[in-house]
């Protein structure tokens, strides 16, 4: 592939995949019509002004049919409002066809600084406690403060509202109607946050504190800085400048050949914004703590709908913990989660056939989610129509392949489970290994675990690897792999799961990745699956996360490993709903690379490993003792590895 060609298809792929208005809007068309939108609605464009005097450009598309009053439903995007002009339409608004269809007044708003809107971009502004429409200092103006100020003008400049709001939004949208819950406009009654980022230090550019490699080509285009009006493309000449000359079809190779994450400071983004904050604060400092909207989750009265999908390779925390922290601090709430067997984003458009990767999941489940789930949330607060018979946690099981209903989420209707290990790489169930059992592997940075077994080309986010095929991992001398015998009764996961390692290392610092994972049955056969996919035996990856021990005992003050002692590593995976069928194994893999997914630890500490040198990338030798323990369904959470930022 040539390069411009590769640029090219960097940015369909990027702009398809985040935004997903694309390949949505294509579909909606087929299902209404390519004039549908032009025919039912009527455009208009306004630059809404802040307290602080900065415009925010709008496009409203109102129904022709002025019989009734509508509700509006608002969703701010730095992923541009285009078309521009009032003569151009989108090819569908709003979540779905349902709702398009039935009638809103749709607005769209591009945030600060991106696109038309004039002001300072900021990726994910800080929230600003206290909330005072007359207060007009630059200092004071947050995404809810925004929010707040479109809404008042709305209500106040549209006509044919019926004085009530909702929003909505997927990945960065999804953010800003999470960062609009807080102080919210009184006329707000309806939010629905989708795989939304709460807290960058744990979604998008990292997990757990480490950093997402896969992420870098982002750099150029989430880290240039703008100051709108623009109509400018987001991506700056950095791009062009790593990848200039490299293989983009092999990621393994590309990410290994540009070697210490400090060549691409050096080399490739020594002006990018963005990427100079995130290397100079590895850790979760002052700076992180600003930016997690979490903590100020509280004082919220009305309906919220946080949405995610099991397999969401970018931003499984955000909706997770939204939820969670709405629920906690905000107890007279309508709170919901719904978690599906998407990854990032896929519920916004239908599959007859929903698949992530190699695994089937059942035909239609975004259409039901659209027309049971979705639809009916906004029409009962919105309009006052039909009955909401929604639960708290509308959750699918991902091993069972069926949608099941909560009253509360972590679930207590399963018992919890307590996995550990011992020799001959036996699963322990509800039984803890001995002290005494070692397991030891040598990790080695410069011949990482890939986290595919296939070759993959350079993509925006290697999204399909959520359901991978763990074979190849399982083969090798540097993954310890556990596993139960052949059940012969369905075991159900559900909740929070803790990893509780007992490790020691023969140097001062390393990852450690978890990964729970079904073992299919030999000969198994599965309806939809791949041709080239043999499922018999099929090791699918259930859930996986990755952790850098430096920060075992806080994510704001790393310390090194005293090589030999043994120490405990404990930290949380993302929560799961799956039940293990009879005829099927569980099992447990634990690592310390996985590239080039994630960045890889030099395993010498240094302060800094984005500085790291070369010489500093050495080999460890990893043991981890049987008496560690993986708990599903009683979990701590993260929270005693946070500073406390409630002030």
């Amino acid at each position: 592939m040539s390069y411009h060609k590769s640029l090219k298809f960097f940015f369909v792929v990027l702009f398809t995949s985040i935004s997903l208005s694309q390949a949505v809007n294509a579909q909606r068309a087929r299902n209404n019509g390519p004039n549908y939108v032009e025919k039912h609605y009527d455009k208009y464009e306004y630059t809404i002004p802040m307290r602080d005097g900065i415009h925010l450009f709008t496009a409203v598309y109102v129904p022709k049919d002025k019989s009734q009053k509508y509700p509006i439903m608002l969703q701010r995007t730095p992923y541009s409002v285009a078309p521009y002009g009032e003569d151009k339409y989108k090819r569908s608004v709003g979540p779905s066809k349902y709702m398009m269809e039935d009638g809103y007044i749709f607005v769209y708003q591009d945030v600060r600084g991106r696109w038309m809107s004039e002001g300072s971009y900021d990726n994910m502004r800080p929230h600003v406690p206290g909330n005072d429409p007359s207060d007009s200092k630059t200092e004071h103006i947050d995404e809810s403060s925004d929010t707040y100020d479109t809404i008042e003008w709305l209500l106040k400049n549209i006509e044919g509202h019926n004085g009530k709001v909702g929003q909505w939004g997927i990945s960065y949208p999804g953010f800003y109607t999470a960062a609009a819950l807080p102080e919210a406009h009184p006329a707000l009654v309806a939010s629905s946050p989708q795989a939304p980022i709460s807290d960058f230090f744990f979604d998008d550019f990292h997990h757990m504190g480490a950093y997402l490699q896969s992420y870098t080509n982002a750099f150029p285009v989430f880290g240039y800085q703008t100051d709108g009006p623009t109509t400018e493309s987001w991506y700056s000449d950095a791009w062009t400048k790593i990848n200039e000359g490299r293989d983009r079809n092999d990621s393994y190779k590309y990410y290994m050949s540009i070697g210490p994450l400090k060549n691409i400071t050096e080399k490739y983004f020594p002006d990018d914004f963005f990427w100079n904050q995130v290397v100079e604060h590895p850790n979760y400092d002052e700076f992180w703590q600003k930016r997690s909207i979490l903590p100020h989750l509280n004082g919220i009265d009305h309906a919220v709908m946080t949405v995610g999908g099991w397999f969401d390779a970018e931003d499984l925390y955000g909706p997770l913990n939204i939820y969670k922290n709405v629920e906690a601090n905000n107890p007279t709430a309508k709170n919901t989660i719904v978690m599906g067997p998407w990854s990032h984003g896929d519920w916004a458009r239908n599959r007859e056939h929903q698949m992530v990767n190699h695994i089937y999941f059942g035909d239609d489940l975004s259409d039901f989610y659209q027309k049971n789930i979705e639809f009916p949330f906004f029409s009962y607060y919105l309009k006052g129509k039909g009955e909401l018979d929604l639960p708290e946690a509308y959750m699918f099981d991902t091993g069972l392949k069926v949608w099941k209903q909560f009253s509360e989420w972590p679930t207590t209707e399963y018992d919890p489970v307590t996995l550990s290990f011992a020799e001959n790489g036996e699963l322990l169930v509800n039984e803890t290994g001995s002290a005494d059992v070692e397991f030891s592997y040598v990790s080695d940075p410069d011949k990482p675990v890939p986290f595919r077994s296939e070759i993959t080309p350079v993509t925006f986010t290697p999204r399909a690897f959520m359901t991978d095929d763990q074979r190849h991992a399982s083969r090798r001398p540097d993954v310890l792999t556990f596993s139960t015998d052949t059940l012969t009764e369905a075991m159900t996961f559900a909740g929070e799961i803790d990893i509780n390692l007992k490790v020691s290392i023969s140097t001062t610092d390393a990852d450690f990745i978890v990964k729970l994972i079904d073992v299919y049955p030999d000969g198994y056969e599965q309806e939809y699956a791949p041709e080239h996919v043999n499922m018999s035996g099929y090791q699918q990856l259930v859930r996986s996360e990755v952790f850098r021990g430096r920060f075992r005992n806080s994510f704001a003050e790393p310390e090194p490993f005293v090589p030999g002692e043994v120490t405990e590593v404990n930290f949380p995976l993302q929560d799961v709903l799956h039940t293990f069928k009879p005829g099927h194994k569980i099992m447990i893999q634990i690592q310390s690379t996985w590239f080039p997914y994630i960045d890889r630890n030099p395993q010498k500490y240094v302060d800094n490993i984005y500085e790291a040198n070369e010489e500093d990338f050495i080999k460890s030798e990893i043991t981890v003792y049987g008496n560690s323990t993986v708990t599903i369904g009683k979990g701590k959470g993260i929270k005693a590895l946070l500073p406390d930022v409630s002030n």
